[in-house]
């Protein structure tokens, strides 16, 4: 495990933050198992139970809020980080309608505080910031949004996600400039975003795999929502991959990779919600759904989907499990976990870098 992406993590001191959350929570353990020394910054876990809690392996957790300049300052100072992962965020668009002021402070300001830590860090050599698919505008295209096209957003937290964009692009030609690198500064800044990610150990509400395997935990229907609407389903390892990826190439200072990046699966995980869970029914029979009626949902964008060529190629990173892989792992974690009390956490990331290498991506190597 230490050899992945070149072995670059082993010994480093990362600092993540959102450790708590979903994705958080799997990328700490992976980069812990890849010899990294980790230190979470986050609020307290968002659920109970919650994916880091289930998991036991070594790292510094400080909890504390991402709006908090003072204790990221401290934390940064204390821990010296050589690469930060920017996950902490209000993730949920249905929670930003209720709470729209909470989503931009933590979305929009929360990245500016994390950047204005890091400026003043000088063991810092890498940021890798990761928002979102849903920070593009969407116009509802049939093609994927490339990295270049403009940023937007309709609900509060897509445009919040949108801004951190713009955050990222000013913070890098303002202070993180190119040009500079290695004179007046030694940060390279990136950008992440990805579509729909689904795995074992979200628990987080109005999203659909919970939904069903909370109902199903329960004995219990679950409604869904919009059964037409169309989304990249991916499992959470490959857009870490993707990230991870490029904090290696960051890391090694290759000035290149120090921009925007999306991370997706390919077309045939494009699907629609309602092929979503008759898919995940085929591995827990016991699941069961009704389509929701009543009053008009608040915005969703139905079509979302992201052309991920630039990473394809460039990075050379590609998905390592296709949608059957990924609902039936996501399905079986869930079903370990209320049947048995067992965590699959583990024997997913071994196996998922195991096909990896089976395909040669050059982050195995």
């Amino acid at each position: 495990m230490t050899d992945l992406f070149k072995g670059i993590y082993k010994d480093k001191t990362v600092l993540l933050t959102g450790h708590t959350g979903f994705k958080g929570s799997w990328l700490a353990y992976w980069l812990s198992k890849m010899g990294a020394k980790v230190v979470g910054y986050s609020l307290e876990a968002p659920t109970t139970p919650n994916h880091l809690s289930l998991l036991d392996f070594k790292m510094i957790s400080v909890i504390a809020d991402i709006r908090d300049q003072q204790k990221l300052d401290e934390t940064f100072a204390t821990y010296q980080p050589d690469i930060v992962f920017h996950l902490a965020a209000q993730p949920l668009v249905r929670l930003s309608y209720d709470e729209p002021v909470d989503t931009f402070e933590t979305n929009v300001m929360g990245t500016i505080k994390v950047f204005e830590a890091a400026k003043k860090t000088p063991s810092v050599k890498a940021i890798v910031n990761i928002t979102s698919d849903k920070a593009y505008e969407n116009k509802e295209w049939i093609w994927g949004y490339r990295e270049n096209d403009p940023m937007g957003g309709y609900d509060p937290y897509s445009a919040s996600k949108g801004c951190a964009e713009l955050v990222v692009n000013s913070y890098r030609n303002s202070f993180f400039n190119l040009n500079d690198y290695g004179k007046t500064h030694n940060i390279l800044l990136a950008s992440c975003r990805a579509g729909n990610v689904i795995g074992g150990g979200d628990w987080a509400q109005d999203r659909l795999m919970t939904d069903i395997m909370l109902s199903v935990s329960q004995g219990l229907k679950v409604d869904i929502r919009s059964p037409h609407a169309t989304r990249p389903w991916q499992h959470v390892l490959e857009p870490l991959s993707g990230y991870l990826a490029i904090g290696q190439k960051l890391l090694e200072g290759k000035q290149a990779f120090a921009e925007g990046w999306n991370f997706g699966p390919e077309n045939e995980g494009s699907i629609t919600v309602q092929k979503v869970v008759e898919s995940v029914k085929e591995h827990w029979s016991d699941i069961d759904y009704t389509i929701a009626k009543g009053d008009k949902p608040l915005h969703e964008a139905n079509l979302l989907k992201l052309d991920c060529s630039k990473a394809n190629i460039l990075l050379e990173w590609k998905s390592v499990w296709n949608s059957h892989m990924t609902f039936e792992k996501t399905v079986l974690w869930y079903k370990e976990y209320y049947t048995n009390t067992l965590i699959s956490t583990e024997e997913d990331l071994n196996t998922y870098i195991t096909d990896a290498k089976k395909k040669a991506l050059d982050w195995t190597k």
